[in-house]
């Protein structure tokens, strides 16, 4: 603040309306603050409250409990009662918030529906599908979002994590890049606020991709992706009560990695492997 300067230099014998003059604001407003300061908390309350629109803005998903998860991250601590109290005073509310009168019906597309149910892909890195799933464990729950190639149902990139914010999205897109180098694909997802925070479209954009969504209350638009999560549902999560995220986590990678991409045959990839299906195609393409 300006006003606690102006104190400061009339305490070094710097007349108040030089320094006002020079600083351009009036002699009426610095004495107003002197009779009334702001306090020190208030001052804290609004970095706070601006810490929490960046966070909000960044995902809109994000409720205060989520908020005060990040704040640390911007060298912020505050209390999750505090938190509370000044999103609500300031009108930050989760998109999901039933206070505002909101039910959980996913917001606006950011994208045209490209795919319209046509889960087919004459080559790998063409369509890709992306979703989250999640699972309790003793520990608290565990977020699962995976990103699968439509070509061989392999599945190209994943990421897990305690909290459900766009930056799980933004990871596991991240390691689907990482692995396949991919070129103009087409990447489909629902309306879920995670595939719709800035943080992702700017991703897909900085990497040549093109996102695309499902329409609201259609299950069957991202049919194919779900159908992965219903196996992983009855062969890892199901399977018992889990104690901890490291080991649900180890579970379901050990699950994608040994079983699902190595064991796991298909009928429609001619009861072959995603991995066994890409490598026998890729070695035709090679030799034609």
């Amino acid at each position: 603040m300006i006003y606690p300067l102006v104190t400061d230099l009339a305490a070094d014998g710097v007349p108040v309306a030089v320094t006002c003059r020079v600083l351009k604001f009036s002699k009426q407003g610095y004495y107003r603050w002197r009779a009334s300061p702001v306090t020190e908390r208030d001052w804290i309350d609004a970095h706070l409250v601006n810490a929490a629109l960046d966070i909000h803005a960044e995902d809109p998903a994000f409720g205060y409990r989520f908020i005060a998860d990040e704040l640390p991250e911007k060298g912020i601590t505050a209390g999750e009662n505090r938190v509370q109290r000044l999103c609500r005073d300031h009108g930050i509310w989760s998109v999901f918030s039933k206070k505002r009168g909101l039910n959980r019906r996913p917001g606006p597309p950011v994208h045209d529906d490209l795919v319209e149910r046509d889960f087919t892909a004459a080559a790998p890195n063409e369509l890709w599908l992306t979703d989250i799933t999640e699972h309790p464990t003793a520990e608290g729950k565990l977020y699962l979002c995976a990103v699968k190639d439509v070509y061989s149902g392999r599945i190209v990139g994943y990421s897990m994590d305690s909290r459900m914010k766009s930056s799980l999205a933004v990871a596991a897109l991240e390691s689907a890049v990482r692995a396949r180098r991919p070129a103009a694909t087409v990447v489909h997802s629902d309306r879920g606020s995670q595939f719709r925070s800035r943080r992702f479209v700017e991703s897909l954009r900085h990497h040549g991709l093109t996102g695309s969504m499902g329409r609201v209350g259609a299950c069957a638009d991202n049919a194919a992706m779900e159908s992965f999560f219903s196996l992983l549902q009855k062969n890892v999560l199901d399977r018992q009560r889990w104690l901890t995220r490291q080991d649900l986590r180890l579970a379901i990678t050990t699950w994608i990695e040994r079983t699902y991409h190595r064991r796991r045959r298909q009928r429609r990839l001619g009861k072959l492997t995603p991995i066994e299906y890409e490598t026998i195609n890729r070695t035709a393409l090679t030799a034609a």
